[in-house]
């Protein structure tokens, strides 16, 4: 894997596609040989879902300098649905957020999930993120970014996921 100081964020196109599909088969493969295989099953994220995240104008990904696509992301500002509702804890404050999902890495640069947190804490002071219960890894990197465990949300289809949640302060 090589080393990367720089990455450039630019929102998706839908020439992008493509790419963004190979980068989640890669994520999948990696959570399952990582102790995650629960999370992204079924396909999910799905062609459709993707799609709509770039027509909606949520979906960004991040380049290495010589353009090559390292990563992606969903970051959509204003109010989840999925976090109307936590339970086992509570969010560290109310207002506005920035919500990100489906962070995924090509596995060719090291700090893809760093870089893509960085810009959107850039863009929102408030950032809430959930993740699988058996993905120590994303867990590791929110911590590391500065998240602390909220508790507990459900998503669409009823599944737990650990919800987490950083405020910037000046």
């Amino acid at each position: 894997m090589e080393q990367q100081t720089h990455f450039h964020i630019r929102p998706t196109c839908h020439d992008d596609l493509k790419s963004l599909m190979h980068i989640y088969e890669h994520a999948r493969q990696f959570m399952a040989a990582h102790g995650n295989p629960g999370q992204w099953t079924e396909g999910y994220p799905s062609e459709k879902l993707i799609e709509s995240e770039i027509s909606a104008g949520h979906s960004f990904v991040c380049e290495t300098a010589d353009g090559e696509i390292a990563g992606t992301f969903c970051f959509i500002t204003g109010e989840d649905p999925t976090y109307q509702v936590i339970e086992q804890g509570r969010w560290l404050a109310d207002g506005p957020y920035g919500t990100i999902h489906r962070l995924a890495s090509a596995g060719i640069a090291h700090g893809v999930a760093e870089a893509c947190i960085k810009w959107c804490g850039q863009r929102m002071p408030s950032l809430r993120a959930d993740t699988h219960s058996d993905n120590v890894i994303m867990q590791k990197i929110l911590g590391k970014a500065g998240f602390t465990r909220c508790g507990i949300i459900y998503t669409d289809n009823g599944a737990p996921r650990i919800a987490y949640q950083r405020l910037m302060r000046d």
